[in-house]
């Protein structure tokens, strides 16, 4: 027997249910027959609230559910993506996990990626790889670099501050 709760299971029914053909066949008979049975009720306020507050109900549990769904799909393709990620030996596996990201970070993400793309569009070869491994490894080769020329920098100008 599955390990589901109560309210995992039911949730699973309200998700699908409500998502079927049925479903949306029940509220619009529930509608046609509420607006048949106006006259009966003189059109009265009651009448109009009967419906109001049943819409509002629903309206108001299908945000929870949907949002429930919406989770349990997220979480379920992010494990799929990760695992894609996680069994290719040329995808960067600091990938793993980004939606626990800020939006800033990932937008500096996408930004970086779209940089990537302009790199494979301007390569004569479709097989050559961008990564961010790969632009890690560049930016660190820079960083150092860099920090070399800076302190050859700093001993020239010390050693000729020594001379004067």
């Amino acid at each position: 027997m599955s390990d589901k709760s109560i309210f995992e299971r039911f949730s699973d029914w309200a998700t699908k249910f409500t998502g079927s053909s049925y479903a949306f066949i029940g509220a619009t008979l529930i509608v046609i027959i509420w607006a048949v049975s106006g006259p009966v009720f003189n059109y009265s306020e009651t009448w109009q609230l009967v419906i109001n507050t049943g819409t509002t109900i629903i309206t108001f549990l299908m945000v929870f559910l949907i949002q429930k769904a919406q989770n349990k799909d997220s979480k379920a393709i992010q494990i799929k993506l990760n695992e894609l990620l996680a069994a290719n030996e040329k995808a960067s596996n600091r990938i793993v996990d980004i939606e626990d990201l800020t939006e800033k970070e990932l937008d500096q993400l996408h930004c970086y990626y779209e940089k990537l793309a302009d790199f494979a569009e301007k390569d004569e070869d479709i097989h050559t790889s961008h990564s961010i491994d790969a632009a890690q490894r560049n930016q660190d080769y820079k960083h150092d670099y860099f920090k070399r020329k800076h302190e050859e920098w700093l001993q020239k100008k010390q050693q000729k501050n020594e001379s004067v």
